[in-house]
Formats: structure tokens, sequence, C-alpha cells
């Protein structure tokens, strides 16, 4: 069944869309009678939609002695009710239906058992009157059928009487909390007979006032007695036309969902206004950081640079010497990155060798993660708050992992060889075969030397022989090339120390965004939903009432 609305104002299906909307969001994170309550109204509003829209239930309540029996009677025209006059005699509601039929249902839901047709005068077509319990009675069981019905009736005529119409029981208890509901409120005040009419007039003049304080400005107030009949005629007129109206069910049900969102509201911690951004950039920077440092970025940084210079020195050093580096362990190779160590079977990343964070690394992590849950949470009510700061760390067994396969699977461009290794190399063993050629031919004129051959003619470089020229030559220019690989293999170490940072930071950032900043800002987009929710539901006020259809 779908509602119409006024201009202006969302329609009770919406209203009941944003209540239900809001409760779920809410879950968890505020008080869960609150948002059970929330539930209950949604529920309820279904089950009364439901039912019969052409029946209104009109309750009468009132405390022991106020004359609600005899008004009862009055507007039914029976006897049904026992009259007492200073101890209860309603002890189970009952109710008078004015054309019956098809209210079955409407009164199994209400749980009245007593029921009596009466002639329908026409005007009063579709009025169910309730007689309910004495609200002050000293049975405990009374005042739960009072509660439980005052929250279910759609029409409630509260009876007071000229000695106990400011009683703070009826008040604080009843009309205050019920101010959303003025639009389904009628007051009497019963038993008029008793005073002189201007002692009436200050009563009503009075009473007026003390509803206007409990937020029931415009619920009408009607001076009647039971015993002459005054004023009755206007009472029975204003509730056949709140009867004929037949949108006092759905006045009623506007007005349960705005006080539930009220409710919701208050246990959000009051109004709220728009929640902020994830995270400022500074804030995610810094978290960044410490995440990177906590998981070894600046270690493995150094790594790779190391690596770069002992794999150059391997592949472009002096050949005679070049052995010894072999001999020394890979900086990268030792933290398992950058082979195949890394990966598992089935491409699975395995665990890195890296040193474990240290206690001031992990305090600097605990740090940045409380800071950017609390800049994230700035200006939310404080169950929200804490909700973003429990997001923020919602993950935190899975982060220390999550930091390790970031490094793991970065890109750090050590399987790449320069092609300037290659030519170095082979300029190396070139000037050693140089310098190897020239040893050999000295041994050879050593050889003949001593076994006093005739020497061979020698040429030589300058005045130098060539043979000599080859030994020593080989020799320094390998030197030579060696030292100059060193440098060039120092910047370019460097050159892949900062891309390999920037790749590092760049996975560890992804880290902080999926399981850090990411349940934050789900967080933060849960609070923005769930006041917009509340917001539709709490749209109008409680005696803003759309009809049905």
């Amino acid at each position: 069944m779908k509602l119409l609305r006024r201009a202006g104002a969302l329609s009770l299906d919406d209203r009941l869309t944003g209540l239900a909307e809001a409760a779920d969001l809410a879950e968890g994170r505020l008080d869960a009678g609150a948002v059970a309550g929330a539930r209950s109204v949604v529920s309820r509003a279904g089950v009364r939609r439901s039912l019969s829209v052409d029946h209104t239930a009109v309750a009468l309540a009132g405390a022991t002695g106020s004359g609600k029996s005899s008004l009862f009677n009055l507007l039914s025209g029976t006897g049904l009710a026992t009259v007492g006059v200073t101890r209860p005699t309603t002890s189970t509601a009952q109710a008078a239906l004015w054309e019956g039929a098809g209210a079955g249902p409407l009164l199994d839901w209400l749980e009245i058992p007593r029921r009596h047709e009466v002639p329908a005068d026409g005007e009063a077509a579709g009025l169910i009157l309730l007689d309910l319990p004495d609200h002050d009675s000293i049975e405990l069981a009374h005042r739960l059928e009072v509660d439980r019905l005052v929250e279910l009736v759609d029409l409630l005529v509260w009876v007071l009487d000229p000695q106990k119409y400011a009683d703070a029981a009826v008040h604080e208890r009843y009309l205050r909390p019920l101010a959303r509901h003025r639009g389904v409120m009628v007051v009497v005040l019963n038993q008029i007979d008793r005073l002189t009419p201007a002692a009436a007039e200050r009563c009503l003049k009075d009473l007026r006032r003390l509803l206007d304080e409990d937020g029931l400005a415009g619920v009408p107030l009607v001076g009647v007695s039971a015993r002459t009949g005054a004023g009755l005629p206007e009472l029975r007129s204003l509730l056949a036309s709140r009867v004929a109206d037949r949108r006092s069910w759905a006045t009623r049900l506007a007005a349960d969902v705005g006080t539930a969102a009220d409710t919701l509201l208050r246990a959000s911690g009051g109004a709220g206004g728009q929640a902020p951004e994830a995270s400022a950039d500074g804030t995610a920077r810094a978290l960044t950081a410490a995440l990177a440092e906590a998981a070894g970025v600046p270690v493995v940084v150094e790594a790779v640079a190391k690596a770069h210079r002992h794999r150059s020195v391997a592949a472009t050093g002096w050949p005679p010497t070049r052995w010894i580096r072999r001999l020394r362990p890979d900086p990268l190779r030792r933290l398992r990155l950058g082979s195949a160590e890394t990966q598992g079977s089935g491409g699975l990343v395995g665990r890195t060798s890296i040193p474990v964070a240290t206690a001031v690394q992990r305090s600097r992590m605990d740090t940045a993660i409380r800071e950017a849950a609390g800049a994230a949470s700035v200006g939310l009510p404080a169950p929200w708050a804490a909700a973003v700061r429990q997001a923020a760390r919602s993950h935190g067994d899975e982060l220390e992992d999550g930091l390790d396969r970031a490094v793991a699977t970065a890109s750090l461009g050590a399987a790449r060889r320069p092609a300037w290794w290659r030519v170095a190399g082979l300029a190396q063993w070139a000037v050693t075969a140089a310098m190897l050629a020239g040893g050999l031919w000295l041994l050879g004129l050593l050889g003949m030397d001593y076994l006093r051959l005739p020497q061979p003619y020698l040429p030589t470089a300058g005045e130098l022989p060539w043979p000599t020229a080859l030994l020593v030559g080989g020799a320094v220019l390998g030197l030579v090339i060696a030292l100059l690989c060193r440098g060039i293999a120092w910047l370019g170490g460097r050159r892949r120390a900062r891309r390999a940072g920037r790749a590092l930071r760049a996975n560890v950032d992804r880290v902080a965004r999926e399981l850090v900043l990411a349940p934050v800002s789900e967080e933060l987009s849960r609070y923005r939903r769930f006041t917009e929710a509340v917001t539709a539901a709490r749209d109008g006020d409680g005696d803003r009432s759309p009809a049905g259809t």
C-alpha cells in the first residue's frame, strides 16, 4: 500500500524505509535498545497497515477515579464498563465497536478479548472505542496493559479530572514523552460539573498551560461531565471527525517513526552533520611512512643499492679477484627478495627474511593509525568516532602479513642487468688476456735465457718491451676499469634504490588504504548514510499525517 504525502514531506513508506535503514546501519554502533525500538516500530507499522484501515482504534486512558469508564458507557450508549470511584474497576481492556465487520484481525492484534458491537449511527462507523485499565493502578498487570496499548492504538483520549489533572505521573510518564503524537491525542477534563463555571474555566486554562509545556500545543482539550452530559456532543463530534478522516492510524505510525528516529539520533549523540573525508593527505602520508618503516622499507632500499653494487662488481670486477666477491652473500637474497625464493607453489608469495619491526617502529605505526582515525573522526558524535577508531584497527591481524607481501611483491628491478656490465666484462677479459699473454711471453723469454738459447727479436713500445707492456698495462688497465665500474655501480645503485623505494612505498600505501583507510572510509560512509536515513525518518512533525489510499 503506497501512502500519499503532503507537498514537501516524505511519504510514510519513505520514512519507514529510512528508519529501517538507519536501524540496520546503527547495529553494533548505537545503544541496542534504541536499535531494537526502531525495528519494533517498523515491524509494528507493517502489521498495522496490513489490518483494517477502515477502523480507528480509540483508547480512553486515565487515572483511578477520573470517570473514564463512565465516559465509555456514555459514548457507547451502554453500561458495559463497571464504574468505580476510589479503586480500579477496569482490569482488562474492552472494546465497543461501531460496524465491527472486518475489525476482528485488528482486535486480535490488539489482544482485546471483550468486544461489544453497538448500533452504528453513521458518523461513528468504523470506531473501535477501548476502555483501558487505570494507568495508576496498584496492580502491575494493569499498568503494563495500559503501556502496551498506548503503543498500539490509533487515537489516545486522556481522561483527567479536576483533582489530579496536574499529577506529575501522567504528565511525565505519558503526555510529555508522547509530544510527537499530538496529532493522535485528545485530552478530556471530566467531572467539570463538580466545579463552578469560573472554576472550570480556570482549570481548563491551567491544563492548557501544562499541555503546552509538555509540547502538546494544539492538542484538542474538551471539558465534559459524564454525569450531566456537558461537552459530550463536542467530544462525539471530534471523535467522529477523526474516524471519518480514516488517517489516524497513519498519523500514529508517522509519529512512532519520528519518535524512534529521535531516539536513534539521541543515542548517536545528537544532530550530526556531514562526516569528514576519510583522511587528509598529510595524515595518509604519515601513516604510509610509519607502515613503511615498520615493514622494513629502509632496510630493503639499502639492500637494493648494495645488491646492485655487489652484482656489478661480480660482473665487471677484475677477473683475478672477481671470485672473491661471489663468496659474499647477496644482500637481497639474504632477505629472500628479488628472486624466486619469495614465490611459493602456485605463485603464492612466501615470507621474506626482513627483520621484524622493533618496539619503537610498532609504537610509531600504532600512533599513525590512531592519528589517521582521529583525523577522520573529527566532528563525529562519540559512538561513531569510536566506531571509526575500531574500523581503523579492524584488520590489525592482517597488517603484518599484508606489509610483508607488499614488500615481497614490489618490483625492485634487481633482476635487470645493465648492458654496460657485459661491455665492461668483455673489456676486463680482454685486458686480462693481454696481461696473460704478456706474462706468458716473459716466461718464455725467461726459459730461453735459462736454456741459453738465442734470444728472439723483442719488439718494444717506446722504451718498454711489449711483453712487459702487456703484463703491466693489462693489470693496471684492469684495475682502472674495475674502479670506474665501481663508481658507476654506486651511482646506479642509488638510482635503483630510489626507484625501489617508490615502488615499495606505493605498495605499502596500497596496504594502508586497503586495511586502514578503506575501513575508516566505509565507516564514515555508513555514518553519512545513517544521518540521511534518520533525517528521512524524522521528516515532518509528529502530527503531519500522510493519508492512506
